[in-house]
């Protein structure tokens, strides 16, 4: 057996299963807020292309999607990001992917040099596939802690010389899972000219770009800060965009990768070997899902509503506040994190994550250390449910 598996830790999940072990939760409607699955409805129009193309799976698929797919996710990219017009070449700049989770970890075992001092950044607490997809590539995870004092975003300048020449890759979430900070487009250009000077390739998982709060500002991605800055080639650079959380599709797993084309020339081999092409119907389907934006903007409004009613129902029960993006509350809890979840899950039947199960020990703390995740996935009502059960938990202890 590969022995990189025995550096993997358990996943997040399997340590929340293990944390309610032997617990009877009372007899009340259990609320999930613990994993990210979006519960809004799949959008109609997307389920009937899926349906009426479904003929189409007696045929092979590419790996490199099909050529409408590929224009489709150019087309949306220039966009929602204002890239100059034919800056994006389906041909060379777009690969579609089954889901970003995938392409995130599949990634890294494409890019590694594992026959040098390899090291991989990352945000702290952060998405755990970024770490696994490092150790299995041979790499060293280097972990930035986001924290309230840096404004919940890695502090790139305590980053020092020697472990930037060491990196090979750097991930950045932005929107952050968990914390739902945004970089702004000089922090960006700040990490592609740190690119430059030390040769390494940024991944920038941008999920959760489509889920902000104001309509005339939507949160800047990593393509748009290369073209503004001159690097009309995306040099270095790299995107992750899924349909899961923009149009509610979880189940479709559809996404793309796009950016440096001489990256994803190599990166297009891998996959070619790997075995990862998306069946015909699903690119369909994607087709339709990324031509459209109203159905985006609805969804954008039902995060809305639920972010102002629960922020008004906790607000003085616990530091809440509303993120810059995403559907996620980062919020401290007074106690520790496991034990809040715990009777959060044995008195109110409410599942949260908590905090350091999304991140590491690093410099003598653990960032996501008495604090917990609460996903606003479900619809307004258990949203509503929820606070109000968490509120009255709080104002007893």
């Amino acid at each position: 057996m590969n022995p990189d598996l025995d550096r993997l830790q358990p996943y997040p999940f399997e340590q929340l299963m293990a944390l309610k072990q032997g617990i009877t939760p009372p007899d009340l409607p259990h609320i999930a807020l613990s994993i990210g699955e979006p519960q809004h409805p799949a959008p109609d129009f997307v389920l009937d292309t899926l349906r009426g193309d479904l003929h189409r799976l007696a045929r092979y698929p590419l790996t490199r999607g099909e050529a409408d797919l590929r224009t489709a996710i150019a087309d949306w990219l220039s966009r929602r990001f204002t890239l100059p017009a034919g800056s994006l070449d389906p041909e060379r700049h777009v690969i579609p992917v089954n889901g970003t989770r995938e392409a995130l970890f599949a990634f890294a075992q494409a890019v590694v040099d594992r026959t040098r001092n390899a090291a991989v950044l990352m945000p702290n607490p952060f998405y755990q596939i970024y770490e696994g997809a490092a150790l299995l590539a041979g790499a060293r995870p280097v972990y930035l802690d986001t924290t309230a004092e840096n404004g919940y975003l890695p502090d790139f300048d305590m980053v020092d010389t020697a472990t930037w020449r060491d990196c090979q890759l750097l991930y950045i979430c932005s929107p952050g899972n968990p914390t739902g900070a945004v970089l702004d487009l000089p922090a960006l250009q700040k990490l592609i000219s740190l690119a430059e000077e030390h040769d390494f390739i940024i991944a920038a998982d941008e999920c959760y770009s489509e889920l902000y709060f104001d309509e005339d500002q939507p949160p800047p991605g990593l393509l748009q800060a290369a073209t503004a800055m001159g690097h009309a080639d995306f040099r270095r650079c790299v995107v992750f965009h899924s349909l899961s959380k923009r149009s509610n599709l979880p189940g479709l797993r559809s996404g793309f990768v796009a950016g440096d084309a001489d990256i994803l020339r190599r990166f297009l081999t891998y996959r070619t070997y790997q075995g990862c092409a998306m069946p015909p119907p699903l690119q369909s389907a994607s087709i339709a899902a990324w031509q459209d934006e109203e159905h985006v903007r609805e969804n954008r409004h039902l995060y809305r509503d639920k972010f102002a009613a629960v922020l008004a129902i906790l607000d003085g029960v616990l530091p809440v506040r509303r993120p810059e993006a995403g559907f996620y509350l980062w919020t401290p809890t007074p106690m520790d994190d496991r034990d809040f979840a715990r009777r959060l899950f044995a008195e109110q039947h409410i599942t949260v994550l908590p905090g350091q199960f999304l991140s590491r020990d690093n410099h003598g703390r653990n960032p996501g250390r008495n604090h917990v995740r609460m996903a606003l996935v479900a619809p307004l009502e258990e949203c509503v449910t929820a606070a109000n059960r968490i509120k009255s938990l709080v104002t007893a202890l």
